[in-house]
């Protein structure tokens, strides 16, 4: 698989410039990287032009029309399109973001919008990162209830303040775009697991129904799956939903630290 920072002995050319469209009056340029395992070239840059009297406003809805009008061979996932699955999380002029709630008009600001994969993460095509690791790590820090009381005729009830304890945790949609976003998890990703399972162990840990905390925080306690964390904020800036994954990480080592007083 090829990497957004590119495999070694390689470069990012410039690819083809697809011709503009005929009779378009506004016209936004694309830059959009492009990478096929089926060949044996380079990454590259493909420029591609869009109508955007013919189009939507959102950069979702750009790649969409370049694909269906243009060039059916480029490939990017999505889904929802309301921001909900997480699926088009990509990079747009420098800044990790869902395509489909980030709007063209705010990327580009001399009509130009450059588009890259997550950073840092192996490349399956095109747009499509590989985020099996991703899904690996989160799945590490077992995100379901852990009790260990008979469980309840109908469910587990939870006090309102228990439950608001919870806001700004449950919300994460697992884009990727906090984790990919990171040094630390660029330059250890193998190790450490990265803001986005780092943010959901806390929403597990901080669960009032949940009876594992001990459990929980012993598997965190490493110097690599938890500590990696410098808390630069890259992780809270680069989020789609406004969450701050950097302060549910200071708050389970904070947890760390009052176990052992």
């Amino acid at each position: 698989m090829a990497e957004f920072n590119l495999p070694q002995n390689s470069r990012l050319t410039e690819g083809k410039a697809w011709p503009k469209p005929a009779g378009a009056k506004k016209v936004t340029e694309f830059k959009i990287y492009r990478w096929n395992p089926d060949d044996t070239a380079n990454p590259r840059t493909d420029t591609y032009y869009v109508d955007r009297d013919d189009c939507g406003p959102m950069v979702l809805d750009a790649l969409i029309w370049i694909k269906n009008k243009v060039d059916p061979t480029l490939t990017f996932r999505r889904s929802c399109r309301e921001g909900i699955c997480g699926s088009c999380a990509m990079n747009m002029d420098g800044k990790n973001g869902l395509a489909c709630t980030t709007g063209i008009d705010e990327c580009g600001g001399k009509g130009k919008v450059a588009i890259y994969p997550l950073p840092h993460m192996p490349v399956v095509k095109d747009l499509v990162p590989d985020l099996t690791r991703f899904y690996a790590q989160h799945a590490s820090i077992e995100p379901w209830l852990k009790t260990t009381t008979p469980a309840p005729e109908k469910e587990w009830k939870q006090a309102k303040d228990d439950r608001e304890k919870l806001d700004g945790l449950y919300e994460c949609i697992l884009c990727a775009c906090c984790s990919t976003s990171c040094p630390s998890y660029w330059w250890n990703g193998d190790r450490y697991l990265g803001p986005a399972a780092l943010l959901q162990a806390y929403r597990w840990l901080i669960d009032s129904r949940d009876e594992a905390t001990g459990e929980r925080l012993d598997d965190l306690e490493d110097p690599f799956r938890l500590y990696r964390c410098h808390t630069i904020m890259n992780c809270a800036n680069a989020c789609p939903k406004g969450l701050n994954p950097a302060k549910a990480i200071a708050e389970v080592k904070k947890m760390m630290v009052a176990r052992q007083v």
